[in-house]
């Protein structure tokens, strides 16, 4: 959908914390599926984690994906989504070394322009929920610019800048926003 906006790129890059602010300006948000994957499984004690059993994980995040793009379509306006479908597909092509499933991704578009958060190394931290570290988030990266670029979406580098200048650097660059 030409207003699905992803917001994606390096762990730890601020990606939550914008969407955090695009929501408090009243634009419709969609949490990260692997953050929501996560704190239910450690909060009923499952295994569907990504340093336990990484491919119950990936497939718990692609069901939870489809289903927020679903759940969004009754949305006006814009809706940003913290990772999305996307992002789940690449994780999953990189456990099975198939690269990007295009019939996974079949029936679900986003905006062309996709924000992506770049390595920032000064605000990276890890927490219960985020276990690897900054070199696997870099690998990461680096994975999902050449993947966003292969499916033939704008990547398009957030500044790193206040929370509030990326809000405002994200509604600028999107065509006839609103607030």
């Amino acid at each position: 959908m030409e207003r699905f906006v992803v917001i994606s790129g390096c762990s730890g890059g601020g990606k939550s914390t914008l969407l955090e602010e695009l929501a408090r300006r009243g634009h419709a948000t969609v949490l990260e599926p692997g953050r929501r994957v996560v704190r239910a499984e450690l909060a009923s004690g499952g295994h569907a984690l990504p340093w336990d059993d990484t491919a119950s994980f990936v497939d718990r995040i692609l069901t939870l994906a489809r289903s927020d793009y679903e759940a969004a379509k009754s949305n006006t306006g814009w809706t940003f989504f913290d990772r999305g479908l996307i992002d789940a597909v690449s994780a999953l092509g990189e456990l099975n070394g198939t690269g990007i499933s295009h019939e996974l991704l079949a029936g679900y578009s986003y905006h062309r322009q996709v924000f992506l958060t770049p390595p920032w190394p000064e605000i990276y931290a890890t927490d219960g929920e985020r276990k690897h570290g900054f070199a696997e988030a870099e690998i990461e990266y680096r994975r999902l610019c050449r993947q966003y670029v292969e499916l033939g979406h704008e990547v398009v580098l957030l500044p790193k800048t206040s929370v509030a200048t990326r809000a405002d650097f994200v509604e600028r660059s999107l065509p006839d926003h609103t607030h």
